[in-house]
């Protein structure tokens, strides 16, 4: 029996297989590797696949679980701590992208209802693309990084009211405001709906399928609720799209919403595979190359004002023109979510197939490049920053730009630059020790709030000479540079060094591959977090295996003055480093509870129990009722639920164990 749309499947997976292969040796994302299988192999190119009806339908499917996905992960505790961010960042983005290519449209003919859609098209960026990029480059904890993130949040969520307004702005309804009234209603339902199932009914299910344990039946329980909920919205004439992201919000409500996101995860991805491949084939490349000059001139213009819309946005959150610029870099291209919007246009006529086209070429086109702008971004803002920025760039506005005035013993300090979990640190321990400190941070409102419970804490952007001159950098001792972007941080180091050759700078990065380049421009040290992660993790194995506390920091002093060659090379394995030998001790302390109830052993005299000949080790204290007892005596009695205090060998230790464990 042969199945047709089987053997499409092998060829579109296979074929994908080869072309994700080759782009990743290149260092391309892997959507853009789908993108190119759907057009090799779709009706435009070598027209391999005959059941592209099918292919559509395993695509549907694969957006319903992706926005299912979306929703599940979507977290409203988690939005509160960047909703700055998102709520003022992402509407400034989208509304002026709107605006701009509403009216660029305009100029060329288009309806006021085609034109406005066509800029909810382009105002969506690709968040699989640049997320995945910005991981790879260690910058999404990075000022930058966190506009992207709550920009791309906002736009996610924003998609849903996009596809509510569609059919609104196609202009087939008679009576806008009876339009509105029922769109209201049924979104008021949905609302409602939505609530009484993520608070009752939802979690309710969840604890009873939990319950049984069975896997199985908890992974159908999931994949009802995602296509149950998503029928319901397609039955109230709301799209698939909505139904299922509510579905996720739902489940993302519940404590169940980890576990359901793990096991839907593998088949998201292979559904979503499906959904890039399918644009991808509705790619018309002739169509592309015979338009091409018009379809450059068209990226073009999406890059500017697409970059622009975003570098304003972050601008309105205070940020300097570099990190603008970043996000400006980061953000113009067109996402997969334009794709998914695209067609609910085409369904209520806002796109002609001509038009289409060309939104698919400029599309496919934007996010191709997107790999090599991010990955000139630092240069390009850089060169722009230093031609069009003002010297005020790197401050805010009303902040004092005299240090020296405000903080009169900025001599012989320490520059913080960073306030995260590291600068935080380096300050309370600087505030400990009664060094004086000032620290230089990005974020205003972070400046704003630390001023205020009064912190020495100055807005700015220091990868300009003008901020660390206003911070004294001439008469500081040290400078730790703690921020989350590695090529900010080499900048930094350039501009320190061009002003003074006596600080002593201290950086910290993320990777140890970042070391080399950063003493080479003027670092004196530099301490990666893998590495001490890494070392932190074995002082408390070597602690563990009591290991005298001299040792364990001579251990650590000789790994870091041997800049981490130990953990970078296994050449040195059992042999010790530079001569240094461990000798571990065959004895373990440990903690153990009284579970049994037996009465060989509970309520009775140690004198008696005889623990030291029946199971070799030694009670050295005992934990009781939170109270601990560290005079124990021959007489000292056992009790069901005390916690004992042993020493011996581990596997002494483990007979015994099991044996307070024992009915």
């Amino acid at each position: 029996m042969e199945i047709p749309l089987l053997s499409d499947i092998v060829i579109i997976l296979g074929l994908a297989v080869v072309v994700i292969l080759l782009f990743q040796r290149f260092r391309l994302p892997t959507i853009l590797g789908f993108l190119a299988t759907g057009v090799i192999a779709g009706p435009h190119g070598l027209s391999l696949i005959s059941a592209t009806h099918d292919i559509e339908t395993m695509a549907e499917v694969g957006v319903i679980l992706l926005l299912f996905i979306i929703g599940m992960e979507f977290s409203l505790r988690n939005l509160a701590l960047i909703k700055r961010t998102v709520l003022l960042g992402g509407t400034a983005q989208v509304l002026l992208t709107i605006g701009a290519v509403a009216v660029v449209m305009q100029l060329f003919g288009f309806s006021w209802g085609e034109a406005c859609f066509m800029g909810f098209l382009i105002a969506l960026s690709s968040t699989a693309i640049v997320l995945k990029l910005l991981q790879d480059r260690g910058e999404i904890n990075s000022p930058q990084g966190r506009v992207v993130l709550g920009v791309l949040i906002f736009q996610d969520i924003v998609v849903v009211p996009m596809m509510l307004l569609t059919p609104l702005m196609a202009g087939g309804a008679q009576n806008i405001a009876w339009e509105l009234l029922v769109m209201a209603l049924k979104g008021a339902f949905i609302i409602v709906f939505t609530l009484l199932s993520a608070r009752y009914l939802v979690p309710r299910l969840l604890y009873l399928v939990a319950r049984t344990k069975s896997r199985e039946l908890f992974i159908l329980s999931v994949v009802v609720i995602c296509f149950a909920v998503a029928w319901l919205t397609s039955s109230l004439g709301l799209s698939l799209a909505l139904g299922a992201f509510l579905a996720g919000l739902i489940i993302s409500e519940s404590e169940y919403s980890h576990q359901a996101t793990s096991n839907i995860l593998p088949f998201r991805e292979i559904f979503t595979s499906f959904f890039f491949v399918s644009i991808g084939m509705l790619l018309d490349f002739s169509f592309m190359l015979q338009h091409l000059p018009v379809i450059l001139g068209f990226t073009l213009l999406v890059f500017l004002l697409k970059g622009s819309g975003a570098a304003l946005a972050a601008r309105l959150l205070q940020y300097p023109l570099r990190i603008a610029l970043l996000v400006g870099l980061s953000l113009f291209q067109v996402g997969e979510f334009a794709f998914i919007l695209s067609k609910t246009g085409i369904q209520y006529g806002l796109l002609t197939q001509e038009t289409y086209q060309y939104f698919l070429s400029v599309s496919l086109l934007s996010m191709g490049i997107t790999p090599f702008i991010l990955g000139y971004a630092p240069k390009i803002a850089a060169w722009l920053t230093e031609r069009f920025g003002s010297k005020e760039d790197g401050q805010a506005q009303g902040t004092s730009t005299d240090a020296s005035a405000e903080f009169p013993n900025l001599n012989d300090h320490i520059l913080i630059i960073g306030y995260g979990i590291n600068g935080k640190n380096v300050a309370r321990a600087a505030k400990h020790a009664n060094i004086p400190y000032v620290i230089v941070e990005l974020n205003a409102v972070t400046v704003k709030h630390e001023r205020q419970l009064g912190e020495p804490i100055l807005y700015g952007d220091a990868v300009h000479g003008n901020i660390l001159h206003h911070v004294n950098i001439h008469q500081a001792r040290v400078v730790v540079i703690a921020i989350s972007d590695p090529e900010a941080t080499k900048r930094i180091i350039v501009s320190i060094r061009q002003m003074s050759d006596k600080v002593h700078i201290i950086v910290r990065t993320r990777f140890v591959q970042e070391m080399e380049e950063n003493y080479h421009l003027g670092a004196d040290e530099v301490i990666p977090e893998e590495f001490e992660t890494s070392i932190e993790i074995f002082t408390r194995v070597l602690s563990k295996y009591l290991m005298p506390r001299d040792q364990v920091e001579a251990f650590t002093r000789l790994i870091r003055s041997d800049n981490y060659e130990m953990l970078r090379s296994m050449t040195n394995r059992g042999n010790g480093i530079g001569g240094f030998e461990v000798d571990l001790p065959d004895i373990e302390v440990a903690s153990l509870r009284i579970f049994t109830s037996d009465k060989d052993l509970v309520n009775k005299p140690l004198h008696e129990l005889d623990i030291r000949n029946k199971f070799y080790i030694t009670v050295v204290a005992i934990k009781r009722q939170g109270t601990t007892l560290l005079n124990i005596t021959a007489g000292t009695e056992l009790k069901q639920g005390d916690v004992l205090y042993v020493v011996g060998k581990p596997d002494a230790v483990m007979r015994f164990s099991n044996y307070l464990k024992s009915e």
